[in-house]
């Protein structure tokens, strides 16, 4: 909920380089892990009869990205089944600070021309107002994949939603700059495993 306190940093361990920059503890690492494993099992259910083609948006969602997968594979050698997955990885660059730039530019990955005919899950690490996804899927839609689905850690409650939701959540937020599990602050707070609110001593300290 928007009002949720949150949990206090002191019940946790995490870097000691970053004692003074965060406010609390949003989400903690292992109730990530759990809720991971579960979208995979959902995800498995849905699409798992076909190979898929993991497209990870970088840097915030290698983690996500990484641990999912691991669960697919997982699940895949323990059924009856084997699907195949190939993973390949973009970078879209939209933040500056904690602000959306506004414009999206794609970098990186194979050609997309490749995704032609294949079931593809994108991975991404949050989704806040949508348009960043939409721009996304709009140009990978011009190379006529079977399916596209969506997975994102995090989708974001804001006023400037644009209303796209993911086919696949792991947690919906409050609209907090939320930083940890691979999610930086101009490229600060990867190393840290828990989801956690950035203050704004942390936003000064790592500004650029």
């Amino acid at each position: 909920m928007d009002d949720w306190p949150g949990y206090d940093l002191n019940l946790f361990t995490y870097p000691q380089h970053y004692y003074g920059d965060l406010d609390y503890v949003l989400i903690p690492h292992g109730i990530v892990v759990d809720r991971i494993e579960r979208l995979a099992k959902d995800i498995m259910k849905d699409i798992g009869y076909c190979d898929i083609m993991v497209l990870c948006v970088l840097k915030g969602g290698y983690k996500f990205c990484a641990d999912l997968v691991e669960h697919l594979k997982n699940i895949s050698r323990n059924s009856d089944r084997f699907v195949s997955m190939k993973v390949d990885f973009i970078r879209l660059k939209s933040y500056r600070n904690d602000q959306s730039m506004g414009e999206m530019q794609i970098i990186g990955g194979d050609d997309l021309s490749t995704l032609a005919g294949k079931n593809v899950l994108i991975v991404e690490d949050v989704v806040g107002t949508g348009r960043t996804m939409k721009a996304l899927l709009g140009s990978i839609e011009k190379y006529k994949p079977n399916m596209i689905k969506v997975a994102s850690l995090l989708v974001k409650r804001t006023p400037r939603s644009d209303g796209f939701r993911p086919d696949y959540a792991g947690f919906e937020i409050p609209n907090l700059f939320v930083v940890g599990y691979a999610l930086d602050y101009n490229e600060y707070f990867r190393d840290l495993n828990h989801i956690c609110v950035i203050n704004e001593h942390g936003k000064e300290k790592y500004r650029v």
